[in-house]
């Protein structure tokens, strides 16, 4: 029997869902019943029969489908997996920045703990986080944690000055505009798509930023036959 096979035995005996993020690698996403971006993944497994979830993705990707469906078992095919930007923020330490800017409004990406969910005002994802901060009245200050990357977007978008926690995505961090001006030469007519976790001198020479979700959706609706992607 081959693993694919044993996988798919396993799934129904359990009777379980199989989650995949957009970051995973072809063959775990060809076993996946869903493949997507973190929330939205939870959020149809919560429309499901399934008893258990097994997510392959991180930690905070579980929390947040254990969040949507408390009666179900989630799993992770590794426990340990964990999200690099999600570590850069603990409850202690946003504890005491709140107590800095007591009169904040703590908005917080979804890539974090469910633990710093809980001490934020509302939360965001990467496409929609433009449209959560324009919410917050302008005469309040607005924390955004835990990515500067994404929050020094949102206010460029915005021209609202934003309190940025010091956070990113090493895997988006690393995407310079050397990296895309090379690519260009390569592909002179490739249109650029990054995620807006990127830096923002990466940003500015894109042609749409979106979420992974948006990307696959521009890359879908538009005619031309080559991109340039940023992001993992």
């Amino acid at each position: 029997m081959s693993i694919e096979d044993k996988i798919r035995e396993l799934k129904a005996e359990r009777n379980a869902v199989i989650l995949v993020h957009n970051y995973q690698p072809g063959e775990v996403q060809d076993i996946g019943d869903f493949v997507g971006d973190s929330l939205e993944l939870s959020r149809r497994a919560a429309k499901t029969d399934a008893e258990v979830i097994l997510f392959c993705g991180v930690h905070f990707m579980a929390e947040t489908a254990k969040i949507l469906s408390p009666d179900k078992t989630v799993i992770m095919p590794d426990p340990n997996a964990g999200c690099p930007m999600a570590n850069m923020v603990t409850v202690r330490e946003l504890r005491e920045m709140k107590r800095k800017h007591p009169d904040a409004v703590v908005v917080t990406y979804v890539n974090s703990s469910a633990a710093v969910k809980a001490e934020s005002d509302v939360c965001c994802t990467s496409a929609n986080a433009v449209k959560v901060v324009a919410s917050v009245p302008k005469e309040k200050e607005v924390l955004f944690v835990p990515d500067r990357n994404l929050g020094h977007y949102v206010s460029r978008q915005l021209g609202r000055e934003l309190i940025l926690w010091n956070g990113y995505c090493p895997t988006h961090q690393r995407m310079l505009p050397q990296h895309v001006a090379a690519m260009k030469q390569r592909h002179p007519d490739a249109l650029v798509t990054v995620h807006p976790e990127c830096v923002a001198e990466t940003i500015d020479l894109a042609d749409h930023v979106g979420s992974t979700s948006g990307i696959l959706e521009f890359c879908a609706q538009s005619d031309a036959k080559e991109f340039i992607i940023g992001t993992e």
